[in-house]
């Protein structure tokens, strides 16, 4: 065995001696089992809040629902006030208190909660809807930055501890450097360049440390064991009353901190739904622009022909479908029967040999001309040719169509399809020159679309109805951000953005009061 050999299977063994480690590792530092207490509905002379009992209740592997837990029992202390002026649970509104204006030092998660709140209930009052992030990415933020608020004060408390030891963690990321040690130095010693070596030494240390990441969290302590099963208790507690599932939030009068108890340890479905800190229903958003809370519907015109396309883009695309009308529409007028007559057994010249590589053709060429043209296309062309060539006898489809005068049905379909889609293109583009409309309004949403340079969808809130289309923001436009109010010029035929002035910053949504930093949402 050579002795580039000798270090590959050296680092092969490494691999599977870290693996070991690795596992073991996670066998030992698995969580003891909870043992469920009797049911209780007894808190306990010093209970932990409701956004450390989600932890606990959640096998220390999230905090869902810490966020609405953390709200209700600020709720049941008076700091915050949920309100249902109808049946419709959905309906309801939250308001902070003066009690909560004047709140004394809280936990940073419940702050954080606070903050949210009375960034949204600034005028009085919200609907619980309005709670909810309009920003994916801003959401995502806010959630990590409370789970992390959650689970060191979990620590402070004893209940919780990292899986890993910080001595276990550097000694497994230090084992997982020599197996690509090893890889890297043999490819090197077999001829390969640094470029190569270093990416057959980054391969395995990547995928161990991912690994490795995708275990480190948070696991119990021998006390917070014991105060999880008296949680447990609690539940089956909670669970016992059938109704209790299906309380709204407004409902934390009458049952005060039971409901946020019940809501962190997943009992309340209906609460814990509907007070949600995430991104919100895309489709549906709680504004406030024109001076009263009203939810807007959000319509996104994904199979719209045209959306967002610039005018170059458009006569491109109608002299593609015009290319595709008219090479059809010639083809079918200057077929002549003897284009497909099979000269011998042995000849390419099959019944369908001329028809299917015509038709084909003309596709490419209307690919090429919409500036759609792929290497990969060449390949399914060939493919699409394959039936004429095998068509054979003195019957059959391709034949008929061959003797056939004028346009069959198929083409004649293809011809009025393609000749009514460039002239939709057409009529689009001479649109595009009239002069932009001007509205005004606040973002309620951005969304990217696939593709690096596809417009993004832009929904804004005139003020004027409940429903809403997106328009297309092209992705180089900049300084917009959800929340804040800007005067566009669109192009209606294409709902194209074609410019955006900035009319108010977006205001700060829920972080701390010193964090007002303009343009996040």
């Amino acid at each position: 065995m050579t002795l580039t050999e000798q270090l590959y299977w050296g680092g092969a063994g490494l691999i599977v001696l870290w693996l070991v480690a690795f596992g073991i590792a996670l066998t030992a530092t698995r969580n003891g089992a909870v043992t469920p207490e009797p049911a209780t509905q007894e808190f306990g002379t010093d209970p932990e809040p409701p956004a450390v009992v989600a932890l606990l209740g959640n096998h220390w592997r999230g905090v869902e629902h810490a966020a609405a837990a953390t709200l209700l029992d600020l709720a049941a202390r008076g700091l915050v006030e949920l309100r249902q002026p109808g049946d419709d649970p959905a309906r309801g509104t939250v308001h902070v208190t003066e009690a909560g204006r004047a709140a004394p030092v809280l936990m940073p998660y419940e702050q954080r909660v606070l903050d949210r709140v009375t960034a949204r209930a600034a005028n009085g009052g919200a609907p619980i809807g309005a709670i909810a992030f309009r920003d994916e990415k801003r959401a995502a933020a806010w959630n990590a930055e409370l789970r992390r608020e959650v689970v060191t004060d979990a620590r402070l408390r004893g209940l919780s501890r990292y899986r890993f030891a910080p001595l276990l963690v550097s000694a497994l990321m230090f084992l997982a450097f020599g197996p690509g040690a090893l890889f890297a130095v043999a490819a090197i010693m077999g001829g390969h360049g640094v470029r190569a070596a270093l990416c057959v030494g980054a391969a395995p240390f990547v995928a161990l440390i991912f690994l490795l990441g995708r275990s480190l969290g948070e696991r119990a302590t021998p006390k917070g064991l014991e105060r999880a099963g008296h949680w447990a208790g609690l539940r089956t507690w909670l669970t016992a009353h059938e109704d209790f599932a299906q309380l709204p939030p407004a409902s934390v009068t009458v049952w005060d901190r039971y409901l946020a108890y019940g809501t962190a340890l997943g009992v309340t479905t209906l609460t814990g739904r509907l007070l949600g800190f995430d991104s919100g229903d895309r489709r549906r958003v709680w504004s406030s622009y024109g001076g009263t809370w009203r939810p807007v519907r959000i319509r996104y015109p994904r199979l719209r022909p045209g959306f967002g396309v610039s005018t170059r883009r458009l006569l491109h695309l109608a002299a593609a479908a015009a290319v595709v009308a008219v090479g059809f529409c010639a083809f079918a007028v200057l077929r002549q029967p003897d284009w497909v007559v099979a000269v011998d057994e042995g000849s390419l010249r099959r019944p369908g040999v001329v028809l299917s590589a015509v038709w084909v053709g003309v596709a490419l060429l209307a690919l090429v001309v919409a500036d759609l043209f792929r290497l990969w296309t060449l390949f399914v062309a060939f493919l699409a040719t394959m039936p004429g060539n095998f068509a054979s006898g003195s019957h059959g489809w391709f034949r008929d169509t061959a003797v056939h005068e004028g346009p069959v049905p198929a083409e004649l379909a293809v011809i009025t399809v393609f000749g009514a889609v460039a002239v939709y293109f057409l009529a689009l583009a001479c649109l595009e020159r009239r002069e932009p409309d001007t509205i005004t309004g606040e973002v309620l949403r951005m969304e990217s679309r696939k593709g690096r340079n596809a417009a993004r969808f832009l929904a804004l809130d005139e003020g004027r109805t409940d429903l809403t289309i997106a328009w297309a923001l092209p992705a180089a436009s900049q300084g917009i951000a959800t929340g804040a109010q800007v005067r566009l010029r669109v192009s209606r035929g294409t709902r194209t953005v074609r410019s955006a002035e900035l009319v108010r910053a977006a205001m700060p949504e829920g972080d701390r009061a010193k964090a007002a930093e303009p343009g996040k949402s």
